[in-house]
């Protein structure tokens, strides 16, 4: 198996003042909360957004280890849809003393470049900064922060940048190249 350098960049907000939100697309998109843990919806979520960009990590997670996740307090899934169709996803993620992870985000590949992207991080950002009005008892938002990668989209970096992310940390490390799963084994070409 062949090893490939990649880049992996973490970015933060320290302050609800530093999101700099897209505009809203055209059309019908609606940005709304899984309420309902369910681990079918959230590994669709997962291998439809990630299956193209090496998403691998949770593919091997059983049921209960996503009912596990999806149930911890203040974990939330909010699925942007185009005209009634899963267009994509943010997961926020509550760590200790008020830090709140953008653990996933992303578009399914057919719904990219549609100014999506955007709105959704946007909208998600601003639910990590006031995701303790949601859940009582997790403390207020003092941090948000997110990684993304040299494996992931393209216009990534860009994106999380203009919302007002900045960048804390790079680190370039060997990763064992796999090929790109798909949302299904074989979905896309090797």
């Amino acid at each position: 198996m062949t090893n490939i350098p990649v880049t992996t960049w973490s970015l933060e907000q320290t302050a609800p003042t530093d999101l700099l939100p897209a505009p809203a697309p055209e059309g019908d998109v609606r940005i709304v909360r899984s309420e309902v843990p369910s681990p079918e919806f959230s590994r669709f979520l997962y291998a439809s957004v990630g299956g193209d960009i090496r998403w691998i990590d949770r593919l091997a997670w059983t049921y209960a280890r996503w009912q596990e996740h999806l149930g911890r307090p203040g974990v939330e899934t909010w699925v942007a849809y185009d005209r009634g169709t899963p267009a994509g996803y943010v997961e926020l993620e509550p760590q200790d003393d008020g830090v709140v992870e953008i653990v996933y985000f992303g578009l399914v590949p057919a719904f990219r470049g549609r100014r999506i992207g955007g709105h959704l991080l946007s909208y998600g950002t601003a639910r990590a900064w006031d995701l303790a009005d949601r859940w009582p008892g997790l403390p207020q938002t003092k941090r948000v922060w997110l990684h993304t990668c040299s494996l992931d989209g393209e216009h990534a970096m860009a994106n999380y940048q203009r919302r007002g992310f900045t960048l804390f940390d790079t680190k370039v490390e060997e990763q064992s190249e796999v090929t790109a799963p798909g949302p299904w084994p074989g979905a896309y070409p090797a």
